[in-house]
């Protein structure tokens, strides 16, 4: 009785009890797998009539001793439940293929076979072919046209979150760059009476938007890379402090001004690379130069040029000290040299030396000088003695002017200070 249950292929004669394909257009026709794969026909079948997999329940994908006695029913419900529950709800998936599978089991089934088995090395391959590489920029800078990795949220406080009216959460702020740039897309909505232009028109709208927004996270980036964030919170004062660095002289400083422009085409890194660069050229042409003098004084040798530098600076020496006692010189021989723009007009002589300094800090002539200090004596005689006079100043004379000689002659006992 126990042949009598059995099957055979009806074409090579094998048993398929586990299973087997039939045929459903040809009575009694059931093949084994080789026999189908190899569109066996025999009688009336042909390979193209429509088939019928007969799963007896105990055929076995990987071999009953790699798989350990997991049936073609449980492979299927297995593969049913990971796109069911998704990779890592084992629990679900245990429960799903069946009450004898616990869910260690089903993980480890599944890694083994469908990730780390032949199936998984045939379908997740280690190098992806023909992957699209960006040549742009290789080393990520602001350029890059791959803008889609986010970056991590600025390590600040929430009162300087809330100056900046930053959003961690999101990396936003609330108010971006080209802020009105949703308006675009705003009221686009597609519909299905729209004709090739309209479509057309929208798709437009749409790649403007996706530009502004990576041009966005471009400058948002840029920000990041070169921490303008924290020079404006004042921050970066305490980092440089911190970590001291080669002396910028003020030369650098206005040429690092003048190359801010080419923040936006290079990283910091760069840009620190490239200004270092500067920095050496100019040292190595200052050296050049240096070489070329100690040839043009017939040095050749480096130990010749450190007894050439001594008695370069010897003679320099003696240059300074000769200027200093020139100078000094100078000054001794005459005190009227301060005078030389006055000294030879008319007038010069009348003054002591403290109007002469007063007549050359005030630019003015001593005959002027002299007519003002005759005039400004008069009229306060006069008042002294009851008699009512009315001055007329030269018209060259101004209120700063006449305020200045008042105080002199006040100051020199020449009028009395109430009358002043």
């Amino acid at each position: 009785m126990a042949e009598l249950g059995k099957k055979y292929c009806v074409y090579c004669l094998a048993e398929v009890s586990s299973l087997r394909f039939r045929c459903t257009e040809c009575a009694d026709i059931e093949l084994c797998p080789d026999c189908f794969s190899a569109g066996a026909e025999i009688g009336p079948h042909r390979r193209w009539h429509g088939y019928q997999l007969v799963d007896g329940g105990r055929f076995t994908l990987w071999g009953a001793e790699a798989e350990g006695g997991w049936s073609s029913r449980e492979e299927q419900l297995l593969l049913d439940a990971i796109e069911q529950f998704g990779f890592g709800n084992w629990e679900d998936m245990a429960a799903h293929v069946g009450a004898s599978r616990t869910p260690q089991e089903v993980m480890e089934h599944y890694v083994s076979m469908y990730i780390h088995g032949n199936l998984g090395k045939a379908c997740i391959p280690d190098t992806i072919p023909n992957r699209v590489t960006d040549h742009t920029c290789p080393s990520g800078g602001p350029l890059s046209p791959s803008l889609t990795t986010p970056l991590p949220p600025l390590d600040i406080s929430v009162a300087e979150q809330q100056q900046l009216g930053y959003m961690p959460l999101r990396d936003d702020y609330e108010i971006e760059y080209d802020q009105d740039a949703e308006t675009l897309i705003s009221g686009l909505s597609v519909n299905y009476d729209d004709d090739d232009v309209e479509i057309e028109l929208k798709r437009a709208h749409v790649d403007m938007y996706v530009r502004k927004l990576k041009e966005r996270q471009r400058r948002k980036n840029i920000a990041r890379d070169y921490n303008l964030v924290p020079a404006f919170l004042g921050k970066d004062k305490k980092d440089k402090e911190k970590t001291p660095k080669r002396k910028i002289t003020k030369e650098e400083k206005e040429l690092r001004l003048k190359l801010r422009p080419l923040y936006q085409f290079m990283s910091c890194k760069e840009f620190e690379d490239f200004f270092e660069n500067m920095h050496k050229e100019r040292v190595l042409r200052a050296k050049i130069r240096e070489l070329q003098r100690y040839r043009r004084n017939g040095i050749t040798k480096m130990e010749e040029s450190a007894e050439y530098e001594a008695a370069r600076h010897k003679r320099e020496k003696r240059k300074e000290n000769k200027n200093v006692a020139s100078s000094k010189r100078g000054k001794e021989d005459g005190k009227e040299g301060e005078f030389a723009a006055i000294e030879n007009l008319p007038g010069f002589e009348l003054l002591s030396d403290r109007e002469k300094v007063l007549c050359s800090s005030l630019n003015l002539s001593p005959a002027r000088y002299v007519t003002v200090k005759t005039i400004i004596i008069k009229d306060h005689l006069q008042k002294r003695q009851g008699i009512p006079s009315k001055s007329r100043l030269p018209s060259y004379l101004d209120k700063v002017l006449k305020k200045r000689i008042l105080n002199f002659l006040t100051e020199s006992g020449w009028i009395s200070r109430d009358a002043s």
